[in-house]
């Protein structure tokens, strides 16, 4: 049995059966309720694109106006928690705010507006200053917020472009754990803070500030292959770079680098030399590992695009818990449905009394 196929870590394990979205790790396609991913970006809104992932599983009534009421309403529940979050990081800040709401709370559409809610206060130092505006979209609205003013089309355009890309991905890590936390009729809140909580780890949704701490550090394209070979050498992860996802590049990423075109040329000032590292990078990774390749993952390009529209770095992971909080509360209610608790065994390698 090879590791990749070792049920001790759970890889490829069927953890539930799910209508709600698929990857395939050698095509590269990604599915959302059918719909391939592209096309759910190209003819969908945030909010539409919402309501097609829950259709069927969750009962809510989705729209650009319900969705900007809830978001006036938790800013104004977590508005007088501002004191409270002083000396928190970023996903602490998200994960307490979460926690404030009710336990018994049911109504999807109210977590996913704290979900993005919390995301903005969480890398803000002054909520007071984030007041949100129920008349626009969601991605408009959280992008004023985050930025302290008014937005680019081509910015707002982006930034719809993520969260829909990001809104789910199959059983990952921390959706597992919010149906995990569901199946135990703990309730959608307590889903959502446990899935943001694994969320939160280096090795899912925690780190990809750090693809722009390896470009800051790389300089210019003078520094690209020495860098690289200083980190490979050492046996460093290349940030950016491999997937347990997809044997092909991320299509998140390509969606991400397209975006990232359509921006101004002063936005995009990194892409340039993004490129080149991407490039140099998958090439000497290749030498060194014959027959294994190692492509582009979602964080790389994720990371260019939020720094490009102004979302601070440490805002990235809160981000991206804001857009897969739809698909935690979808694979909470789908796994609610079929009334069963999620509990997998386990295989003893311990010892025993003697016998005697």
């Amino acid at each position: 049995m090879s590791k990749q196929d070792d049920p001790i870590g759970l890889d490829r394990a069927i953890a539930a059966e799910t209508v709600l979205s698929h990857s395939d790790p050698e095509s590269g396609q990604l599915l959302i309720r059918g719909y391939s991913l592209e096309s759910l970006v190209q003819e969908n809104s945030f909010e539409e694109s919402v309501i097609t992932l829950w259709q069927d599983v969750l009962s809510a009534e989705l729209s650009m106006a319900s969705l900007g009421q809830a978001r006036m309403q938790v800013w104004q529940q977590f508005r007088p928690l501002q004191d409270h979050l002083k000396g928190m990081r970023p996903v602490e800040r998200q994960r307490f705010l979460l926690s404030s709401l009710s336990e018994t709370s049911t109504d999807p559409v109210l977590i996913l507006a704290a979900a993005g809610v919390s995301a903005v206060l969480a890398m803000q130092e002054n909520i007071s200053n984030c007041e949100p505006d129920p008349s626009r979209s969601h991605a408009d609205d959280l992008l004023m917020m985050i930025r302290g003013a008014e937005s680019d089309q081509q910015s707002i355009a982006a930034l719809e472009t993520y969260l829909i890309a990001m809104i789910d991905h199959g059983i990952s890590a921390s959706t597992l754990a919010a149906r995990v936390a569901a199946s135990t009729r703990a309730g959608y809140v307590a889903a959502a803070i446990a899935a943001l909580s694994v969320l939160q780890g280096p090795l899912h949704g925690g780190a990809p500030g750090l693809v722009l701490d390896m470009l800051d550090e790389i300089g210019s394209g003078e520094g690209i292959v020495p860098w690289l070979t200083a980190a490979l050498d050492r046996g460093d992860r290349l940030m950016g770079f491999g997937s347990r996802a997809y044997r092909v590049p991320d299509p998140r990423a390509a969606l991400f680098k397209a975006s990232l075109w359509k921006l101004p040329e002063a936005c995009r000032a990194r892409l340039p030399l993004a490129e080149q590292v991407e490039t140099t990078a998958i090439r000497l990774m290749a030498e060194r590992k014959a027959g294994h390749v190692i492509q582009t993952n979602v964080e790389y390009y994720a990371a260019l695009l939020l720094d490009a529209i102004g979302v601070p770095r440490q805002g990235f992971t809160p981000l991206f818990a804001a857009s897969r909080t739809a698909g935690w509360m979808a694979h909470a209610r789908e796994q609610q449905l079929t009334g069963r608790m999620l509990r997998p065994g386990s295989r003893y390698i311990g010892s025993y009394p003697s016998k005697g």
